[in-house]
């Protein structure tokens, strides 16, 4: 059975009094509300993980999440994190490829399936995300290129290491826009990224692959998207920076 996710990606925001305070809004909201199927991760900036993980302790359906690590073991790289001190500090995922960070960084997908297998040798989860512009939607090869993203950073992974992936499909056209896709649309990409899972590691592994949806994914539209079949969660941006709202997200399922 596929994992029920609500990830809550802080980017660049909270001072660590503010982050504190939000982390234990959630933490006090989710052990009232959130039933213990649906697996809440928060993701802060490298700051905030060793001062969270503290606030995490006792409820067994929140974990912590990096947003970005190095490919690197370690050595002379001047302001990067390796992946052996996230899990040092009780770090158990990291989002990888992030569309930010593939635009701004020009992060590759060689540079990433370097990040996946740093990651997953530590023994953290990845998760991998994928997603295209809204020139490539429009040119009408976004199914391709997406899936390409798969193909050329976890298609090497054995079925075993493949396993512990979990999958964000963020249209980068609704990311802070204010703009979503329609439930259609998250849907159409969802079930191709699975059909094309199953080409490789075959329809078992694929079906129980968790795939969440990040794209302007609110409280009064979550509902609607977690509704659809290959849809299991959220990677959510704005969102998580508000306790109630992304708690009301998390219930959602």
């Amino acid at each position: 059975m596929r994992q029920k996710i609500v990830a809550g990606n802080w980017k660049m925001n909270n001072t660590i009094e503010e982050g504190q305070k939000l982390t234990s809004e959630i933490v006090d909201l989710v052990k009232n509300e959130v039933t213990d199927d649906v697996s809440i991760i928060i993701a802060p900036s490298f700051i905030h993980l060793s001062t969270t993980i503290g606030l995490l302790e006792g409820v067994s359906n929140i974990a912590l999440s990096s947003q970005n690590c190095s490919e690197n073991e370690s050595g002379a790289f001047t302001g990067e994190v390796s992946v052996n001190m996230l899990n040092s500090i009780g770090v158990e995922y990291v989002i990888i490829g992030h569309s930010e960070r593939r635009e701004y960084n020009h992060e590759t997908n060689e540079q990433l399936t370097k990040k996946v297998d740093t990651v997953l040798k530590h023994g953290l989860t990845p998760i991998f995300c994928c997603g295209e512009t809204l020139a490539t939607r429009e040119g009408g090869n976004h199914f391709e290129y997406v899936c390409n993203q798969l193909t050329e950073s976890l298609f090497h992974l054995s079925e075993d290491d493949f396993k512990k992936v979990v999958i964000a499909y963020e249209p980068i056209w609704a990311i802070g826009t204010g703009v979503t896709a329609s439930s259609d649309q998250a849907q159409e990409m969802h079930a191709a990224l699975r059909s094309h899972l199953a080409t490789k590691y075959g329809k078992e592994i694929a079906d129980n692959t968790s795939i969440l949806y990040g794209g302007s994914c609110k409280p009064d539209n979550a509902k609607e998207l977690f509704a659809c079949a290959d849809v299991d969660g959220g990677l959510i941006g704005g969102a998580s920076l508000k306790s109630r709202d992304f708690v009301d997200i998390a219930k959602s399922f």
